[in-house]
């Protein structure tokens, strides 16, 4: 009973996700995707009882995602070879299943987003998995680095319009930039040096 029911759970959001990528989250009800799965609106609220709880399902399995990659990070040795292995894992994350269907959804959706507790939370989890990625490494140039590197993944999906160019050879891109970013985290670096401190230093 447990596996059938969340099969319609999912069912319900594969479904949802689809409507409210054709007409707009505004626009669809619960009745139509009702309609579409052929089961009642009583059945659709046994799951769920509005749209934005639909949505608060979407982002949960988001956090659950990043949750376990910051966990994994934080277990493993603070080196180059754990940080490209996370931003790999992420994009993973990021390309696979419906996942790139929801990042679209969100990202058009903003203020719906917002809204949710669960959505105010992502904030904070992007943080966490920025901070797996440069442990080891807490100076000011590292965090952005490692933010920024998460970003490249993110906004592949809104940020590379090339047209024809497939799923492979976006996420193949976002991560060449992500690594660019994430070589320079724990090395020395000139630019670190403050510009009085490098003034003082060409006078």
């Amino acid at each position: 009973m447990r596996e059938s029911t969340g099969g319609t759970r999912e069912r319900i959001k594969a479904v949802a996700l689809e409507l409210f990528t054709e007409q707009g989250y505004e626009k669809t009800s619960l009745r139509e995707i009702a309609e579409r799965l052929n089961v009642t609106k009583a059945a659709l609220y046994y799951h769920f009882k509005s749209k934005d709880d639909i949505v608060a399902s979407f982002v949960e399995d988001r956090l659950d995602q990043m949750d376990a990659l910051t966990a994994w990070g934080e277990s493993q040795p603070a080196t180059l070879e754990t940080r490209r292995a996370l931003i790999s894992r992420y994009a993973d994350t990021m390309f696979g299943g419906d996942m790139p269907s929801v990042m679209r959804f969100f990202e058009q959706n903003q203020t719906v987003l917002k809204s949710l507790s669960s959505g105010q939370q992502m904030r904070g989890r992007m943080m966490q998995l920025a901070n797996a990625l440069c442990r080891g490494d807490d100076s000011p140039a590292a965090q952005l680095r490692a933010a920024l590197s998460l970003f490249a993944v993110h906004t592949s999906w809104f940020a590379v319009r090339a047209p024809g160019i497939t799923d492979a050879e976006r996420r193949r891109l976002a991560l060449e930039v992500a690594d660019e970013l994430l070589a320079a985290i724990g090395t020395p670096r000139d630019e670190d040096a403050t510009p009085s401190s490098t003034a003082d230093a060409r006078g």
